[in-house]
């Protein structure tokens, strides 16, 4: 959010989010373009397509309003599965409804909100916690970059949080001071334990920074 405030800043340009997949060819929903924007949501379902939240255990629970769940689409743009993969299919495709994999929830305007992927949600000591809220809060700081939150095993908690943090040239920062930074912004159970400061994050052909491989990256270092 920090990236589209300062962009509008210094262009005066309306950024409209949006959401899709490949499997939604791709466009599910965007913020109405010269209409009502709102930082962080991807907007209003587009025409013919319907949206749900259910419950993260199960999936079949709807969720009511403002509460975070696994993101359900059904319209006509979904796919009909993926080639010769039945089991992929049958797991993601049920009753006609699209499972993301994604976790989102809506307001009382309709907007919806993608809160991170499932896959990345990180289980401390009985709490979930979404690193992609800790991302944002890393943004904000004035030296940092670059950051992405992971989730890595303790022996306490089962997961923990770390940091991996890029600082902007000619800047300087602890881990400590990261860490401080964020137990101001954030409940205690979501402070990352500890912060690794590195000269770039991997990233996608797009620029995505890809969570996934520094958390390899991480689980490779304690097979050592």
């Amino acid at each position: 959010m920090e990236v589209i405030r300062d962009f509008e800043a210094k262009t005066g340009s309306q950024i409209c989010e949006g959401y899709g997949l490949s499997e939604t060819s791709p466009v599910v929903t965007t913020n109405p373009y010269g209409g009502k924007t709102k930082v962080g949501s991807i907007g209003l379902p587009v025409s013919d397509t319907d949206i749900k939240i259910v419950d993260l255990v199960d999936g079949t629970k709807e969720l009511p309003v403002g509460e975070a769940g696994e993101l359900l689409i059904k319209g006509p743009q979904v796919t009909n599965g993926y080639y010769q993969m039945p089991e992929e299919t049958a797991n993601t495709l049920k009753d006609g409804w699209l499972y993301t994999g994604d976790i989102g929830k809506m307001d009382e305007e309709g907007y919806f909100y993608i809160v991170d992927r499932k896959k990345d949600m990180v289980i401390a000591g009985g709490y979930n916690i979404y690193p992609r809220e800790i991302d944002e809060v890393l943004f904000e700081h004035p030296k940092i970059l670059e950051a992405c939150a992971v989730g890595i095993p303790d022996p306490y908690r089962g997961e923990t949080i770390k940091a991996f943090v890029v600082l902007r040239p000619g800047e300087t920062l602890t881990g400590e001071e990261v860490i401080k930074y964020c137990a101001e912004k954030l409940a205690k159970y979501k402070v990352p334990k500890t912060v690794e400061f590195m000269t770039s994050l991997p990233k996608s052909g797009v620029g995505k920074i890809l969570r996934k491989e520094l958390r390899a990256m991480e689980m490779a270092k304690g097979k050592k």
